[in-house]
């Protein structure tokens, strides 16, 4: 029988984002496997150690989120969403900001890909603005939107592409889920404790506990945990956090 605790765990996702010796990196799997959902592998470990690492977690029975956001003409994007589906992952992701025929091609390469193997389509998410991007650095770029108007925007493309849903700040969790709806997944990086917040480069952040209340389905967390004094336990406790959180969803 499942339990409030079990369902929160699945939910949290552990970026496993080290470029170091490969085997310690994978030591991280068999510390933290009972007490998160998915291990994120980004550029840093994946260039360090390509598909050995994804390989490595899965023989270690954890599943994988592989955030290496594919931005490129459809057609690459397309044969990069071939070979994620092929490396048997559980999740990856890919740029709104490379458009809605991107997005969608990118879709239908790995359903395909995915029905000819015999295996489920991966959760495919589009990246709406990067955590670490305030208003200001959005003028810079030519925008002309709020981080929130635009992560709206590119949300409502990528539900219109096929996408399973976004990687959004939790500062627009609420809004997205207002517009997107409740089977549109959001995947919210920028989590840190109470105490932690406003101590490092991630400018739109929040709790656990108040990202999952507002209707983020999955958070990521890396430092959090992997600074802790006892890494699982901070586990534990965002778990715990994450349970408080699907409690108090409207």
């Amino acid at each position: 029988m499942k339990t409030p605790s079990d369902e929160a765990r699945k939910r949290l996702i552990f970026a496993l984002d080290m470029g170091e010796d490969l085997e310690k990196t994978l030591g991280w799997v068999d510390r933290l496997k009972d007490h998160v959902g998915l291990f994120k592998i980004g550029k840093e470990a994946f260039t360090h150690f390509g598909p050995q690492i994804v390989h490595g977690i899965q023989r270690k029975g954890g599943r994988v989120f592989l955030d290496l956001k594919f931005h490129d003409i459809p057609n690459t994007v397309a044969k990069a969403a071939e070979g994620a589906v092929k490396l048997g992952v559980a999740m990856f992701n890919l740029h709104a900001l490379g458009g809605k025929e991107m997005m969608a091609q990118a879709f239908s390469a790995a359903q395909k890909t995915a029905g000819d193997a015999g295996v489920p389509t991966p959760v495919i998410l589009a990246v709406t603005v990067l955590t670490s991007l305030s208003g200001v650095d959005l003028k810079d770029l030519g925008f002309q939107m709020s981080p929130d108007e635009l992560a709206i925007q590119l949300a409502r493309m990528a539900r219109a592409a096929g996408m399973s849903g976004v990687v959004a700040s939790p500062r627009e969790v609420s809004a997205i889920r207002a517009v997107c709806g409740r089977d549109f997944l959001i995947v919210t990086p920028g989590i840190r404790l109470g105490d932690e917040v406003g101590k490092d480069d991630q400018k739109r952040i929040d709790t656990p506990r108040e990202a999952v209340r507002n209707g983020a389905d999955y958070i990521v967390v890396g430092r959090p945990i992997r600074l802790a004094r006892d890494p699982a336990a901070a586990a534990v406790r965002i778990v715990e956090e994450i349970a408080l959180g699907l409690a108090e969803q409207g």
